[in-house]
């Protein structure tokens, strides 16, 4: 296995830095805050290509392989850009992935900036979609209700905001159109999933190795009894546990993307494995570099309380960490395997 980066994926790394660096500034995230979506923000970001790099040059993409996408969710995560990049090309796979007349109409509207697709990373129940990822945002989502995956208009009231992710409940109402149905139509929005965990794992990399950032930089010129708090072995020694913790889960990451089309056996339950380990990861270093920021960590003037916001709630839009362990397992042993050895474990 080699996940070493090409020339062009430092390229593209350094590209998208570059493009959020300017345009998403932590001002600029603190004002989308009411929604959690900065338009103008977005067509920045999908005039860069952001969208069509996502599917086949077959289906009128860019053809980016499924490591250039893990590294652009990282700087992505990295400046908590207030746009629905993940969402949006976990959608536009999706529709490529569909195949039908009906979903390369929507995937043509979505490559060409004509509409934005999100897509509901549970099934619907009663009806309804629940706390669907930029159901606030977006013209329409795909939705599994049964054995039928849905293109579904979005025009749903924001439920909540969990750091730049505006969610909504959509109700499947009759103007919900069918794209599949059967089992082709779960196995796809089964694959889907798997990439939105893989491409969030990604983002909660870059939220915590930001978060790190801001701490040591804070706990090196924070001084007490004359010297860097960050001289303090409590502080230092967390600091690196988490930073090894980041190196972890960003190869981690890299793998679950190098399975994707190396060892597809393999890439669901990698692709839990990166997205439960990098959400613990994110969760403890923004925590700790906020705790080491005293009660300055918690006000609304440092920049680090958006990250601890956002890494927990970018994880539970999708699952917990532990859900999500549960899910790697059934992927390697089978669910049926799984409540059999439980169940030994807990008769001992």
């Amino acid at each position: 296995m080699d996940v070493g980066l090409s020339a062009e994926q430092h390229q593209l790394v350094e590209s998208f830095t570059g493009l959020f660096a300017g345009a998403s500034p932590p001002e600029r995230v603190r004002a989308a805050e009411p929604l959690g979506f900065d338009a103008g923000l977005w067509e920045t970001v999908r005039s860069a290509g952001a969208v069509p790099m996502a599917v086949g040059e077959d289906a009128g993409g860019w053809g980016a392989g499924p490591l250039d996408l893990a590294l652009l969710a990282e700087v992505h995560g990295r400046f908590l850009a207030p746009v629905p990049v993940i969402e949006a090309q976990v959608a536009a796979r999706l529709l490529a992935r569909i195949g039908t007349p009906r979903a390369g109409v929507a995937l043509a509207a979505a490559l060409a900036g004509e509409r934005t697709v999100t897509v509901a990373v549970h099934p619907a129940a009663g009806g309804t979609a629940r706390l669907v990822p930029a159901g606030a945002a977006a013209d329409d989502a795909l939705v599994v209700d049964g054995d039928r995956l849905l293109l579904v208009p979005a025009r749903g009231a924001p439920v909540a905001n969990l750091g730049s992710m505006p969610l909504a409940d959509l109700p499947l109402g009759r103007d919900a159109e069918v794209l599949a149905g059967g089992p082709e139509a779960g196995a796809a929005h089964e694959a889907a999933q798997d990439e939105f965990l893989l491409l969030t794992a990604a983002a909660q990399v870059g939220i915590a190795a930001r978060a790190l950032e801001i701490g040591v930089g804070y706990v090196s010129e924070r001084r007490a009894w004359n010297v860097p708090i960050g001289s303090f072995q409590s502080v230092a020694h967390a600091l690196a546990d988490s930073a090894a913790a980041i190196d972890g889960a960003r190869l981690l990451v890299h793998e679950a993307a190098w399975a994707a089309t190396e060892d597809p056996a393999r890439f669901a339950e990698l692709a839990a494995m990166a997205f439960a380990f990098a959400a613990e990861t994110a969760r403890d270093a923004t925590y700790r570099s906020l705790h080491f920021h005293g009660g300055y960590g918690f006000t609304d003037e440092y920049d680090v309380q958006l990250y601890y916001r956002r890494a927990r709630g970018w994880a539970g839009v999708c699952l917990e960490p532990n859900a999500a362990y549960r899910r790697a397992a059934d992927r390697r042993y089978g669910p049926a395997r799984m409540e059999r050895m439980e169940k030994q474990w807990t008769s001992v």
